[in-house]
């Protein structure tokens, strides 16, 4: 039995369906799951519970927390800690491994290019505190030896399908639309991104390899690109203008008065106003694994969105 704590995501979503690679029995859980394999075990209810996730774990050999909660520091401060707690408590319990889907929100802002595994961890933002706050919870019981778990780490998201990622409502949606395409700060800097379908084929991989555990892996990504060569790329694709509209810090800031997505995206704006650099060759050395590449995934992307 494996499970999906949070299965709702678009990195749920791709891991049911690889995760079947692996194992019949896959167990989704969230507070609306959805079957992805005809055979998947449903349930409902909510992680910042502690017994409904004893529960869920219950009887799993693997457990994926993959969750997403709202984009607020918040909301991020109050729960995060406690799912966390929760599903350490469940796993030790019933003696079930973890792989915990994370970001980079924890890593040192000037230490972005390039990042790694073994990246300076000491975050500016809220955000990041709550993220560096939960990898130690988890890293503190692997140390101790009470838990088998592991970190599968990506970077921003780009994938078919993904409605509320920047890279699908920036840039695909815009363009398709016909408008300038919307960034942050400048097309200038490097960035790159984590194709969702390679993220989950790899968290399953990782899941499912008995010495990946112990350590943090930084999911396939490929190679940064400035921003302008991904709008470019998007709009060769679209077969239209690479043009594009700036979102200043002060813009945003002003945004932000009126949509409470943008203002939280203002403390994160240290991501865009530098060159971003994942790497990812530790995975792709290990387990003989590249990326898909960028035209390919963005034909996927404009196809499926």
């Amino acid at each position: 039995m494996q499970v999906i704590l949070g299965a709702g995501g678009a990195i749920g979503k791709e891991l049911a369906r690889e995760l079947k690679n692996f194992t019949s029995e896959v167990r989704l859980v969230g507070r609306n799951p959805q079957k992805i394999n005809e055979d998947d075990e449903l349930f409902r209810g909510d992680l910042t519970d502690e017994l409904f996730v004893e529960k869920a774990v219950k009887e799993a050999d693997v457990a994926y927390l993959t969750a997403g909660l709202p984009y607020q520091a918040k909301v991020w401060q109050e729960q995060w800690p406690v799912i966390m707690q929760h599903v350490i408590s469940a796993c030790k319990r019933h003696k079930c491994r973890l792989v915990f889907f994370d970001n980079i929100y924890l890593y040192h802002p000037g230490k972005l290019s390039p990042m790694i595994e073994e990246t300076e961890i000491n975050p500016v933002s809220k955000k990041g505190q709550v993220r560096a706050q939960i990898a130690g919870m988890l890293m503190k019981e692997v140390s101790s030896g009470k838990l088998e778990a592991l970190i599968a780490r990506a970077a921003d998201f780009y994938g078919p399908g993904i409605e509320n990622s920047l890279f699908m409502e920036l840039i695909v949606k815009k363009l398709k639309a016909g408008k300038k395409a919307n960034w942050f700060c400048s097309t200038r800097n490097k960035h790159n991104f984590t194709y969702t379908p390679d993220a989950a084929k790899a968290t399953a991989l990782l899941g499912n390899t008995e010495s990946a555990f112990g350590q943090v892996w930084h999911l396939p990504t490929v190679s940064a690109l400035t921003m302008q060569q991904w709008i470019d790329t998007v709009a060769e694709e679209l077969k239209t203008s690479g043009k594009v509209m700036i979102i200043s810090g002060f813009m945003l800031g002003m945004l932000g008065f009126f949509n409470p997505v943008l203002r939280e995206m203002k403390e994160m704006l240290y991501q865009y106003d530098r060159d971003y650099e994942f790497d990812s060759s530790k995975f792709e050395t290990v387990f003989k694994v590249t990326p898909t590449p960028v035209e390919e995934a963005i034909k996927e992307i404009v196809k499926g969105g």
